[in-house]
């Protein structure tokens, strides 16, 4: 009887407790993951293109440039919250680390909706200053362009992998992602301390 009890006891099946923050959050199509993400980036870029070209003369009650200043805020808080998300995954910390992501993900929505509607009502601020400090304005400003235009994909790619429950697949675009995305935010904040004067 004892036998029979104790092969009962250690015999059961293991029971791995899954952390939760590791179980995919949607569900796995490619397919379509590369199809909404193509459209949203394209889209996206289309929109800051033609918008940004286009100047809206109305009085909003206040200096369309505070705009920008928030801008600058907003992403002086992503730089902060990517150098938090990176550390927080370093230490294993996978909840803080999904959240910290995911709050810089839409700080940066919010962004590009600010962004726009910076353009749309101030227009283009031509720089002012001359010598060197123009030439690195311009390496700065042109980089910043650049990347930004391309990070987008790479940004929601990555956090699908995450959602899907593919960590190592996640972790491997994470690594060239978080670079870009690091950059982008804080020459955005470069480049507005160095146009502000001008404005």
């Amino acid at each position: 009887m004892l036998v029979a009890v104790l092969r009962h006891e250690f015999m059961k099946p293991e029971i791995i407790v899954q952390d939760p923050v590791l179980v995919p959050v949607i569900k796995k199509n490619d397919k379509l993951a590369r199809i909404i993400i193509a459209v949203l980036s394209i889209i996206v870029f289309a929109a800051v293109v033609i918008l940004s070209r286009v100047t809206v003369n109305v009085n909003l009650g206040f200096d369309a440039h505070l705009f920008a200043t928030f801008n600058a805020v907003v992403n002086t808080m992503v730089s902060v919250l990517l150098l938090g998300g990176l550390w927080m995954i370093k230490q294993k910390n996978f909840e803080l680390h999904k959240r910290i992501m995911l709050a810089a993900i839409v700080l940066s929505a919010l962004f590009l909706i600010s962004y726009i509607c910076h353009h749309l009502f101030a227009g283009d601020t031509k720089f002012g200053g001359v010598g060197v400090i123009r030439t690195v304005y311009f390496i700065i400003l042109i980089t910043h362009i650049f990347l930004a235009a391309v990070i987008l994909p790479f940004i929601l790619y990555t956090a699908y992998r995450a959602l899907t429950g593919e960590f190592s697949r996640h972790k491997k675009i994470a690594r060239i992602t978080w670079p870009i995305w690091f950059y982008v935010s804080v020459t955005g904040v470069i480049v507005y301390l160095m146009i502000s004067p001008y404005y």
